[in-house]
């Protein structure tokens, strides 16, 4: 066990580039949509340019992130069993669940991308690009106060800041409309 401490911290430190990842990418397929819409040949040089640092980010940073996440934090609860009896831990794990759902459908999107097939707005992908931080703010909350009561205050903080992203958003739609330069 004097091991552990190391363990978790491999864990934590892989969880904090696999976020910065699945931060970061959505805002690429954002420059990605938009760059879509610019006059050839600008058009093409930003497309090829985002496609390679998007192909670079999921593949050298996000995935093995999200792999050796999985890997430490299996190691942590083969060490720890007991932590699956504890309600928190069985609510962060669908948390979990929730955000490799997640990049699953964020690597589709990428495909997509890679593809040149531009499915969705980039509206909608400023709205994906909070679908991590919802899941971070869950998983830390749980992961800090672990209380039944906390922690389900803790998830109507959540659901308030998911509402507060989504005005932000809207808002923020509204002043790039009067302003594009925003």
């Amino acid at each position: 066990m004097e091991y552990y401490q190391y363990i978790k911290a491999l864990h934590l430190i892989f969880v904090i580039t696999w976020f910065a990842g699945l931060f970061y990418i959505p805002r690429l397929f954002v420059y990605h949509i938009e760059a879509n819409s610019k006059p050839s040949p600008e058009k093409e040089i930003l497309t090829e340019q985002l496609k390679l640092m998007t192909k670079r980010l999921w593949f050298i940073i996000t995935w093995p992130s999200a792999i050796l996440t999985t890997i430490f934090a299996a190691w942590l609860l083969i060490l720890m069993p007991n932590l699956l009896k504890e309600d928190w831990m069985l609510i962060k794990l669908a948390f979990v669940v929730l955000l490799i759902l997640y990049q699953f459908k964020t690597h589709q999107i990428f495909n997509q991308l890679q593809r040149d097939e531009v499915r969705y707005t980039s509206n909608f992908m400023r709205i994906w690009n909070e679908g991590s931080t919802i899941v971070l703010f869950s998983v830390v909350f749980l992961a800090i106060l672990k209380n039944g009561i906390d922690w389900i205050f803790g998830l109507v903080g959540l659901f308030v800041l998911a509402l507060l992203l989504v005005l932000g958003i809207k808002l923020y739609k509204r002043i790039r409309e009067k302003n594009p330069k925003a």
